[in-house]
């Protein structure tokens, strides 16, 4: 039994209903039978065609009332599991957006995908057959048994005694098949993380000419997710076949102990043959439940993969904190924030202290791996600090996951996503509302016009996936374009221009300065020409904030930042400015 079943809203209600439509359809099961055994012996007996009409009728109707009943607890599985895994996948991508772009990061993209997508459908499919099938083994075997006990004990013992051989195979199976049911969902995740990687580098690849060698990767991939799937569906052919192999043998059991006791005399025609009727509905449950135990078991896993990223820490409180609105006068105090690793608990972050006020433009920056990104992180609200203390205006925090928070901020990271949609869409992503004049102008100022103007949809040209793939550098545009038409007061950026040549990073740079005006702005990077744009300065490494103040502070001190800046420049004299 799954132990988050019961978690499901409405599933009490949803269990109670199709419990006593499988108990009608129970009692239904044995009355078409003995209905249909009556009306046989009746003609072997030469009765009156009316009694024997009058049985056949009989039959008829709760032959129909039986699959009535089925058809009920299809309906109301179909449209409980419709409505539960539509809902868990609106609470799965919602969960996408408040864990933000590390946890994705770390999950991996392909992985999120495939939960969003894949998942959420073998959920569905779980949810729609797990309950009726089990509901089904436990009822209705018990309806028929208690019945043939009422007719004849022997025939009972016989079914009691065949029916735990049944099940063993079926548990044997299930757990041969759960093994190799894990590594083809393991090989399927690497595929779908392999094929957006894919996607997402192949015009790097074709940059150097390494395209076609990549073909090699995506065959192994493929093959090893093949191999998988197949040595599944071999698992799941044996078992359909031991199951109904096994079955017919317990069938064929009673059928040829009936048989002898008939001949000998020690049990009337119509027991017997109402018996033998039963039979196969007696083991069909159990059948049923195994050949859809397959496709079951990846839904229960998905399922079990959705509650346990919805139960994930660092979730975005709605309405816990409420965070002032930033403007020239506000305080913002980070007080011995410190980040460890969730896996292993290493220090991320260590005792990380300072403090600033109003519009300021912060560079953070220093090696990879000093802590720059998971300090980007902890300040927009995405991931909370293992320990510490964050203060706004004097009231002290433990966290800025905090939607009155993260309202106020864009984050532009180094790769900014562009989504499937129009270039307008993309741009009013954070502003839906916002008029084409004010989307027109955000174009001009980040020069997206030249672009834009190139193509034959202009501003209605489809992007993303299944849309015109963009440079580095366009993408950065649409990004600042979104945060200039956003309007909000603090921006974050994580390495954004990375990935950018040094030509296409001095005109995004251009664009962006300008933005900066006004802002709470942190800018976290590895490149030191942004630096002079910067009010203060943090110099990371290895997890501590070594050096703190504005650029002039820091060379006179010749600490590390002096440091950086000689091994940057290659130990070459640097002049202030």
């Amino acid at each position: 039994m799954d132990k988050n079943l019961m978690k499901y809203e409405g599933i009490k209600k949803n269990l109670l209903l199709i419990c006593l439509l499988t108990l009608l359809q129970a009692f239904a099961i044995v009355l078409y039978a003995s209905f249909l055994s009556k009306a046989i012996v009746q003609m072997y007996n030469r009765t009156a065609w009316s009694a024997v009409l009058s049985s056949f009728s009989l039959f008829f109707i709760t032959f129909l009332a039986k699959h009535f009943f089925q058809w009920m607890k299809s309906r109301i599985s179909h449209q409980f599991a419709e409505k539960t895994s539509t809902h868990y996948q609106k609470l799965l991508v919602k969960k996408m957006f408040v864990l933000g772009p590390r946890t994705i990061g770390r999950e991996g993209t392909g992985n999120m995908v495939t939960l969003c997508l894949e998942g959420v459908k073998s959920f569905r499919t779980y949810l729609e057959l797990f309950v009726p099938r089990t509901m089904a083994v436990v009822i209705i075997p018990i309806v028929i048994l208690a019945w043939i006990y009422s007719l004849d004990g022997a025939s009972a013992i016989i079914l009691i005694v065949v029916m735990p051989i049944l099940i063993f195979f079926l548990i044997l199976l299930g757990m041969v098949a759960q093994k190799y049911k894990e590594a083809k969902w393991a090989n399927y995740l690497l595929l779908s993380n392999h094929f957006v990687d894919s996607l997402r580098g192949l015009i790097t690849l074709k940059y150097l000419g390494k395209s076609k060698e990549h073909k090699d990767s995506i065959y192994t991939v493929s093959n090893k997710y093949r191999i998988a799937t197949n040595r599944t569906l071999r698992i799941a052919f044996l078992s359909r076949f031991s199951l109904d192999f096994f079955s017919s043998l317990s069938v064929a059991v009673v059928a040829v102990e009936l048989g002898l006791r008939l001949i000998n005399g020690n049990i009337g025609l119509e027991p017997a043959l109402l018996i033998l009727i039963l039979a196969p509905e007696y083991f069909r449950p159990v059948q049923e439940l195994g050949n859809d135990y397959h496709a079951t078991t990846d839904g229960k896993h998905a399922g079990e993969n959705i509650l346990k990223l919805l139960e994930e820490e660092a979730v975005i409180q709605e309405d816990e904190n409420s965070f002032p609105l930033w403007d020239e006068n506000c305080l913002l105090e980070l007080k011995n924030i410190e980040k460890h690793s969730e896996d292993e608990g290493i220090p991320i972050l260590k005792n990380v202290s300072f403090q600033v006020k109003g519009y300021k433009k912060i560079g953070i920056i220093g090696f990879s791996g000093a802590g720059k990104s998971t300090l980007i992180d902890i300040l927009a609200g995405f991931i909370k600090p293992s320990s510490g203390e964050i203060a706004i205006n004097g009231s002290k925090y433990d966290s800025l996951t905090s939607q009155s928070w993260i309202k106020q901020i864009t984050y532009i990271p180094q790769h900014p996503y562009i989504f499937s949609g129009t270039i307008r869409e993309n741009i009013a992503w954070y502003k839906p509302e916002a008029s084409m004049e004010e989307i027109e102008e955000a174009v001009r100022i980040t020069g997206l016009s030249e672009l834009v103007n190139s193509l034959p949809m202009g501003l209605e040209e489809p992007i993303g996936q299944g849309g015109r793939t963009l440079s580095g550098g366009e993408e950065q545009r649409i990004a600042l374009a979104r945060a200039l038409l956003a309007k909000k007061q603090i921006l974050l950026f994580d390495e954004p221009t990375a990935h950018l040549d040094i030509e296409t990073e001095q005109d995004i740079k251009q664009m962006m300065v300008p933005l900066f005006e006004n802002k709470l702005v942190f800018f976290a990077t590895h490149r030191l020409h942004w630096m002079k744009n910067m009010d203060y300065i943090l110099v990371m490494e290895y997890g501590k904030l070594v050096e703190w103040g504005t650029e002039k502070e820091l060379l006179e001190k010749r600490g590390v930042y002096f440091r950086l800046l000689e091994a940057h420049r290659g130990g070459m004299e640097y002049e202030l400015i």
